[in-house]
């Protein structure tokens, strides 16, 4: 056996093992492990920044875009935000043992569910070294073992911070192997992570779309897939001209390599005045490229003709689409066509029109009169995601704790037999 497939042979049966061992873990214990993770990422901030610095540095030399350096990068402000993250999954109901639908069959016998962790989790993602706390922390408390595969260019920052979370495990005097890492930047360890399907029970892949649709193809077992965020503002002909500046212009501008930035503007025709012309001006001068119609590129001699391929173009930069339609259902067959399933607004104060585009869009989030900069775990309550499923089974939106989880039939009896 070569030493790869050697590597994640140990990390699979380690990882079960552990997962067994999870599986009893009270819920202060599982708070108590976090609490000392947001401990050690405060004591060891300077030497995780230190470790970040190493990736940049290589990053910028091998010519990452900027949306990926932006992604790749950790400052004081954004390990403060991982450590909020973690206090807000400390203070969230521990999923684990909830039962649910207890009722008497006519036998006698009483028949529910009981939500339990799904075993072990195989996590691959891209750039963002916040996964490997969030991931880890949220498998954690959903008594999930989990095995860790970061990109290459996040190698030093996610061995910084994974060790904040061995030494943790140590600490509170359980398994180290509850999570783990794999430390190789060997393309190979990911194609036999995918296989192991004895020792892991689901893959999430978590990055670009070529990523996302090489595992999914190759993986032995279930896949929480994360497709790529063509996401779209609707400024709808009954919209609040304010609302939608506003609401538009933070869709796009907010953070330009994320998932849920908006990469399609759709504008009714029939949208006041001036509206749609103020937007623009917005937009270019805060440097976005804006790519349009013909009938939008009437409002500005800025925006450059659109291609085909730009309407299901996921930028993650500043470049943004913009379409005029004539009526609501133009706007829903488009992002039909070319959406991804991930987020859609509309910015409307027509409530009918609103409750005709929550119904017909068929995404993860739906959203009325909101920034898609919303679709995010940590804003929804769950503590922070491990990505967001643009599946429909068995999680949708944003994954978190009970995402993490599945349910299995309990029955109670008392020495019942069935004739």
């Amino acid at each position: 056996m070569d030493s790869i497939a050697n590597l994640i042979l140990n990390l699979g049966q380690q990882a079960k093992k552990a997962s067994r061992s999870l599986r009893t873990i009270d819920t202060d214990t599982k708070n108590s492990v976090l609490g000392n993770i947001i401990a050690n990422l405060k004591k060891n901030q300077e030497s995780i920044l230190v470790a970040n610095k190493k990736d940049l540095a290589a990053g910028k030399s091998s010519g990452l875009d900027d949306a990926l350096i932006d992604r790749l990068m950790l400052n004081p402000e954004r390990i403060s935000g991982i450590i909020e993250s973690l206090e807000q999954i400390v203070s969230l109901p521990d999923p684990i043992g909830e039962t649910t639908d207890l009722e008497y069959r006519p036998s006698g016998i009483q028949i529910g569910k009981m939500r339990v962790p799904i075993g072990v989790i195989g996590i691959i993602y891209e750039s963002r070294p916040n996964v490997t706390i969030d991931a880890a922390a949220l498998c954690l408390k959903s008594g999930n073992a989990v095995i860790l595969r970061g990109g290459s260019e996040a190698i030093h920052s996610n061995l910084a911070l994974y060790q904040c979370i061995k030494d943790a495990l140590i600490d509170a005097g359980l398994d180290a192997n509850a999570v783990q890492i794999i430390d190789t930047t060997e393309r190979e360890a990911v194609t036999k992570l995918v296989q192991a399907s004895d020792h892991v029970d689901a893959i999430i892949p978590r990055g670009g779309k070529g990523l996302i649709e090489n595992v999914s193809a190759h993986a032995r077992m279930p896949v929480i897939k994360h497709l790529h965020g063509v996401c779209h503002t609707y400024l709808d002909k009954e919209a609040d001209s304010q609302k939608a500046i506003d609401i538009a212009f933070n869709g796009k501008t907010r953070r330009y390599g994320v998932c849920n930035a908006t990469e399609t503007l759709l504008v009714h025709k029939g949208l006041k005045s001036g509206t749609l012309d103020q937007l623009i001006n917005l937009y270019v001068k805060e440097g976005v490229e804006l790519r349009g119609c013909r009938e939008s590129q009437k409002h500005s001699n800025k925006i450059i003709a659109a291609t085909e391929d730009d309407w299901s173009e996921e930028y993650l930069a500043p470049i943004l689409s913009v379409r005029i339609v004539n009526s609501l259902d133009e706007a829903i067959s488009h992002i039909e066509k070319y959406g991804s399933s991930h987020t859609d607004a509309i910015v409307t104060e027509d409530k009918t029109r609103a409750q005709k585009f929550l119904k017909e869009v068929d995404s993860s989030s739906v959203m009325v009169n909101a920034s898609t900069a919303f679709a995010d775990g940590f804003e929804y309550g769950l503590g922070a995601e491990i990505g967001i499923s643009t599946d429909k089974f068995h999680v949708r939106g944003p994954v978190g704790l009970e995402g993490l989880t599945s349910q299995k039939y309990i029955v109670l009896g008392d020495g019942h037999t069935r004739p």
